[in-house]
């Protein structure tokens, strides 16, 4: 909760030129008094025509820092003016280009030492770097520099020392260059004792009191519990080791969804906690935390059977089904943190639309239910997030069952009253002005969440989460695929931005998990062609790996490769694990190979620092396990088939990918196998096939015996007859 930022949300009438874009973060930006530009050859052409610098302001629509930064500087008549007289302003979604992101990102962070939103960067009219940072407060507070004085400055260097500037943008450019464009592999193959580190530096860093890992601000980092769990199945959950595992996969998940971090009311998670607690959460909701989360959560599930876990998940993409889904099925990006402190109020404060007072609580309620409900949700009569406003932010403290016995009831009937209360109170919530929703649909985020309701699906048994997977996928194949090129964004029709490397690899993994949770072989069949298309466009034929833009946008300085987590796993990452799986599937001849290259590419980095990309080690776990695939034989539609896929959706069987062969499916993959030419059914019954890299147990259509075989298929002294 923290500061309550007022943002006042009067506009001048007179447009600048982001009029008429599509993305919500310029169109916000459209009626500032600072003449703003998009990216583009206009801004530039003035830039080199005035000879004047261009600042760079990079930010997205739910950024909470990014709503000050404008209500102190770019809504100030008088600072637009020094921006308008000395400088091209321009503005950029971050999550419509994340290639000019990642450029002047890296940029302020090898300058900085750190980054975020929003990112304020100088450059020279030939779009070089020379100064950047983050938020500047209007005036010199806070041992920051203020915003009117950083622009004084740079403009009086410009005047006089123009070409001093040209020098040095120059050099920082050549720096970045060569970083960008440097091999990273280290000269060896990656190995288990990368995983090994990566585990170590886990226990190092594990906060034993509050879980997570490292001290606050904290964010939820899906990638690294996913990782841990990962590593209970490779270390064995039995032993020590992977009882560790779990537990510090399992604890963080416990914490975060008792935390206020977690949406108590209307599930799904706020993008991180200002407390090391998970208490005091940073109120804005991403649809990759979401996808990420939910997914993080079905595994906790899966492999320990929490029913909390469960519940979690559920209610987490049951708030994305609700709130965050377009009429045509596409997922909307985000939410934002700050909303209106009551209905036709001008002032925005963070979190207004999710904190309430005791009284509030008590209005809606009534006595013994809200007496009930403060006590099981911490809520106090002078605020819990240590302010003294009276504001309460919802968390677990007590478990039903602990307010049962405190107030005198059963435990079935408090559930009941406490379920009526959350009812009654998302009711009430409903009624209050709500956050503004970026309803940008982006082709990758959308990848993620396909990944989540696929594999809820197959967790749950639940089958709207399957159909709003299908639904979305099919959303973007009219709307952002044409002829297996994709499109980034989509608001009211295409950005007409071409898709990024991670656009490709999050549709693809989403388009497999998808064939994996409804057997439909056509979702396959188009994760392969743009999986194709994806090593044409950004494959790196000399280094290996795969670069984040295509290079063919002479504006762009830098083609990068993205090798890190950040809040979205690396792509490089998940394009090794596309590939690992694909080569499973349908042994398509060099992708293998492909994969193990990328791989080699990130041995370096995980060799340094194991923990900058979780998901790399992930990827680097299924190259090492043994390949192996699940074969059935049988109509779709059989009720065998579904008590067979059921058998294998209960376990976690990382490195193992399942194929259905039936009479629509048999040519497209012997197209690609011969092996799969000879997988029949048994007697007319349902067959299974348990194979290691193509080389199958005898097939059964014995439940007992398949069921056997699956719990024994990674057991390296069990190997197919």
């Amino acid at each position: 909760m923290g500061d309550f930022i007022v943002q006042d949300l009067a506009k001048p009438e007179r447009a600048n030129h982001l009029a008429g874009q599509k993305s919500p973060y310029l169109l916000q930006h459209a009626h500032n008094p600072v003449d703003w530009y998009p990216w583009g050859g206009e801004a530039f052409e003035k830039a080199r025509k005035e000879n004047k610098p261009i600042f760079l302001s990079v930010g997205y629509s739910t950024c909470h820092w990014c709503h000050v930064m404008e209500r102190e500087s770019f809504e100030n008549r008088a600072v637009a003016k020094e921006m308008n007289e000395d400088f091209v302003n321009i503005k950029v979604d971050r999550e419509e280009r994340p290639d000019v992101d990642r450029v002047y990102m890296a940029f302020v962070q090898a300058t900085t030492g750190s980054g975020g939103w929003p990112m304020s960067v100088w450059l020279t009219p030939d779009l070089k770097p020379f100064v950047g940072g983050t938020y500047f407060p209007p005036q010199d507070a806070y041992g920051r520099p203020g915003f009117q004085s950083v622009l004084a400055r740079i403009a009086s260097a410009w005047r006089n020392d123009e070409k001093g500037i040209r020098d040095q943008a120059g050099q920082i450019t050549g720096h970045l260059r060569h970083f960008a464009e440097g091999r990273m592999d280290s000269g060896e193959e990656p190995n288990a004792e990368r995983l090994d580190r990566g585990f170590e530096q886990m226990e190092v860093s594990f906060d034993a009191k509050d879980g997570g890992f490292g001290r606050a601000p904290k964010f939820p980092r899906p990638s690294e519990l996913l990782f841990l769990f990962h590593e209970a199945a490779r270390l064995d959950r039995n032993t020590k080791a992977g009882r560790r595992a779990i537990e510090m996969a399992s604890f963080p998940l416990e914490k975060m969804a008792r935390g206020g971090i977690h949406d108590q009311l209307g599930g799904g998670f706020h993008r991180y906690s200002v407390d090391g607690e998970w208490h005091v959460p940073h109120f804005e909701k991403m649809l990759y935390d979401q996808a990420q989360l939910a997914e993080a959560y079905l595994l906790g599930y899966q492999i320990t059977g929490r029913t909390d876990f469960a519940e979690t998940a559920r209610d987490t993409l049951d708030y994305v089904l609700r709130d965050m889904t377009s009429p045509e099925g596409g997922f909307y990006s985000a939410e934002d943190a700050d909303s209106a402190v009551c209905a036709g109020s001008r002032e925005k404060e963070e979190g207004a639309f999710y904190v309430w007072t005791d009284e509030e609580i008590r209005a809606a309620l009534g006595g013994g239910a809200a007496k009930a409900f403060e006590y099981v949700h911490g809520v106090e009569p002078g605020g819990n997030a240590g302010e003294s406003d009276g504001k309460n932010i919802l968390i677990q403290r007590h478990t039903a069952v602990e307010a049962a016995e405190k107030f005198g009831l059963g435990k079935d009937e408090m559930r009941r009253q406490l379920a009526k209360s959350n009812a009654t109170l998302f009711e009430v919530r409903s009624r209050r002005p709500p956050p503004h929703r970026d309803d940008k649909i982006l082709t990758a985020w959308n990848g993620l969440m396909i990944t989540a309701l696929a594999k809820a699906h197959q967790v749950l048994g639940d089958e709207k989460y399957l159909a709003a997977a299908n639904r979305a996928a099919d959303f973007i194949y009219k709307n952002l695929h044409n002829e297996n090129v994709l499109t980034r964004a989509w608001l009211d029709g295409s950005s007409g931005i071409d898709g990024f490397a991670e656009d490709y690899a999050f549709l693809i993994r989403g388009l497999i998990d998808l064939y994996q949770s409804g057997l439909d072989h056509s979702r396959l069949e188009w994760a392969v062609a743009l999986q194709k298309q994806q090593d044409a466009l950004f494959w790196d034929r000399d280094a290996g790996g795969y670069f984040s833009s295509t290079g063919n946008d002479p504006s762009v300085l830098l083609r990068m490769k993205e090798v890190t987590d950040g809040a979205e796993p690396s792509p490089n990452a998940v394009a090794a694990l596309n590939l690992l799986r694909l080569d499973r599937l349908l042994a398509i001849p060099g992708w293998c190979a492909q994969a193990r290259k990328t791989l080699a590419l990130l041995a370096g980095p995980m060799r340094n620092s194991p923990l900058v990309s979780p998901t790399t080690l992930i990827a680097l776990n299924d190259l090492l396990l043994p390949a192996a695939q699940i074969v059935i034989a049988s109509r779709r539609d059989a009720a065998a088939t579904r008590t067979m896929l059921a058998e294998v959706w209960k376990l976690f069987l990382p490195g193992t990918v399942w194929v259905l062969i039936d009479d629509t499916a048999r040519d497209f993959f012997a197209g690609h196998s011969e092996f799969y030419r000879g997988v029949r059914e048994i007697d007319g019954r349902p067959t299974a096939y348990v194979c290691r890299n193509f080389t199958c147990n005898l097939p059964t259509a014995d439940m007992a015996i398949f069921a056997k075989e699956l719990a024994s298929l990674h057991d390296p002294a069990k190997s197919p007859e």
